[in-house]
């Protein structure tokens, strides 16, 4: 596929062999590839015809099997450097990935913030093992071997990870005498993760990763110490409840506590936005409320849950959307591909929404718009809005916290939150999950119920919207006063009843196949709960259906 011509190799060989023998040189070395759509490490081997696309690491799918990669050789160096450690990769956070160590001592976990010296050993004996070019070697056996292997080394996350899928047999990695297993495949060899570092940073580690775009340099590192904040949060709650990994609320579940967590995990979300409401309502000045974040994020049900809660506090909340506000269709900016992009800011007419602004603040009646997404052109809504002591704007949208959209409006006047799913829950502590992937099932979800997409066009479409999250959102969020946490910890277990038949019916054929084909084995690894016991008001109602809320 990526040179349009047929190749003939012998009957066997493996992918590797096949990339050699095609004569293709790819700028940046070959780290997987699609075969009949599936992504498959280059170990594959092909006994019959196939269509193989090979994928480096300026792909998503070839940075995901680069960073498992280095993520099993950072593995290895804390066992063989600090073998009493225990190493957790916490969070996609600050252009990298959050790394934990802790120690066992007297029953007791202890968290030690790591010294230099501890991250220059480490850091070295990474680079010791990547100039050893050590192969990352396929191994499959019997899962109740694999169980057992991995309960003996020590890695009982692992163990009941693999005890909860019910499969017959497993596929684990060896490195050296290192043993490990990840959700995806890995590199041929270590000689083959040419960028890295590994730094310092908050209570933890960082493992710096390379520019997919320019891969011989690192990302550099983005603070966060908000998100970072919540992933700690989530994470110390999670810890004593003893639902850290997927392997433990699996076995939960198992138990009969799914409506327990559920209760518990809805009862936290209210708890933070009644809190949130009090932080308002405390400012006396305030009277804008800007709401920003992610396609899928939840932020509508949260405003409107946020609304009921101010409410409460004896104020008045006026709901703003800035998809009223932006440009006619036809005068909407264009990406480089020519095609409309949406998530540009300069899709709001801001002039427009500052002017509106500035005359409700003034205490003026004002005529609202409204934006007709039928015939692509804004109107007059005959709605009038003229502000009072106790109300309070509530404006949501993707530029919310962008200083561009609102900046000749006090900051006295203003609360800014921002609302993301950060998904928390582990697969195991070497296994994360992007929040991305949770982001993209919700979307999946509620363009196939609510707005009549299919799964392939959604998936089309979803490296564009991300694109607009790291441009236009990413960039803005620590501005906020407040972080909320959408992502609920039972959520993929639920999305998983919603999510799976609406994948299953992407064929083979289709190149978004290799996505679908990735979510479907991702969410299998959860134990699936039903949606009957979510109260009407849940965020994730949003996207399942049944919510008390109208949209």
């Amino acid at each position: 596929m990526n040179t349009g011509a047929t190749v003939d190799v012998p009957e066997g060989s493996d992918l590797s062999e096949v990339y050699r023998l095609s004569g293709l040189q790819m700028a940046n070395g070959v780290v997987s590839a699609k075969v009949n759509n599936k992504v498959e490490s280059m170990t594959f081997r092909l006994y019959n015809d196939k269509q193989v696309e090979f994928l480096d690491i300026t792909s998503a799918t070839g940075m995901r099997t680069y960073a498992r990669s280095l993520m099993f050789v950072l593995a290895k160096a804390v066992e063989e450097t600090y073998p009493d450690a225990h190493l957790r990769f916490a969070a996609i956070l600050s252009n990298g990935i959050k790394c934990e160590l802790t120690w066992r001592q007297e029953d007791k976990t202890i968290e030690t913030m790591p010294t230099e010296e501890m991250v220059s050993n480490l850091r070295i004996r990474m680079q010791q093992i990547i100039d050893a070019d050590m192969p990352f070697q396929r191994m499959r056996c019997g899962t109740d071997e694999a169980i057992a292997l991995f309960r003996q080394r020590g890695l009982e996350a692992k163990a009941r990870l693999l005890e909860s899928t019910g499969n017959l047999y497993t596929n684990y990695y060896r490195l050296g005498d290192s043993v490990n297993y990840f959700y995806g495949s890995l590199l041929l060899r270590t000689g083959q993760l040419k960028t890295f570092d590994l730094v310092r940073w908050e209570d933890g580690l960082l493992m710096r990763m390379p520019d997919p775009h320019n891969p011989d340099a690192l990302l550099p590192i983005f603070p966060q110490p908000k998100t970072a904040e919540i992933f700690r949060e989530h994470h110390r709650w999670q810890d004593i409840m003893g639902l850290t990994t997927v392997g433990d609320f699996n076995r939960a579940c198992a138990e009969g506590r799914a409506t327990e967590i559920i209760n518990v995990a809805e009862a936290l979300q209210a708890k933070k936005i009644a809190h949130i409401a009090e932080m308002i309502v405390s400012r006396p000045d305030c009277r804008v409320v800007l709401v920003s974040g992610p396609s899928s994020s939840g932020k509508t049900t949260f405003s409107k849950r946020l609304c009921i809660q101010l409410m409460a506090e004896g104020k008045h909340p006026i709901p703003i959307s800035t998809d009223d506000f932006v440009v006619n269709r036809v005068d909407s900016p264009r990406d480089e591909n020519g095609e409309y992009d949406f998530e540009d800011i300069r899709a709001v007419d801001i002039p427009f929404l500052e002017k509106t602004l500035a005359s409700l603040l003034a205490g003026e009646k004002v005529r609202m718009p409204e934006f007709d997404f039928t015939t692509g052109v804004r109107k007059d809504s005959g709605r009038t809005l003229q502000l009072r002591g106790n109300d309070v704007l509530i404006i949501e949208g993707l530029h919310a916290l962008n200083p561009a959209l609102t900046p000749h409006i006090p900051e006295e006047v203003k609360f800014r939150i921002f609302v993301s799913a950060l998904t928390t829950i582990l697969l195991d502590e070497h296994n994360l999950i992007p929040n991305a992937d949770n982001l993209l099932l919700r979307r999946i979800l509620r363009d196939y119920k609510w707005r009549n997409f299919s799964a392939i066009e959604t998936i089309q479409r979803w490296p564009s919207v991300m694109r607009g999250v790291y441009k236009w959102i990413q960039p803005y969020q620590e501005n906020a006063d407040v972080m909320f946490n959408s992502a609920l910890l039972f959520e993929f277990s639920v999305l998983r009843n919603h999510v799976t038949p609406i994948l299953a019916t992407v064929a083979e054929c289709n190149p978004e196949y290799s996505e679908v084909r990735r979510l479907l084995r991702f969410l299998s690894y959860f134990t699936p709960v039903t949606d009957r016991q979510l109260p009407p008001t849940s965020l994730l109602r949003e996207f399942v259906g049944g919510s008390s809320f109208k949209y």
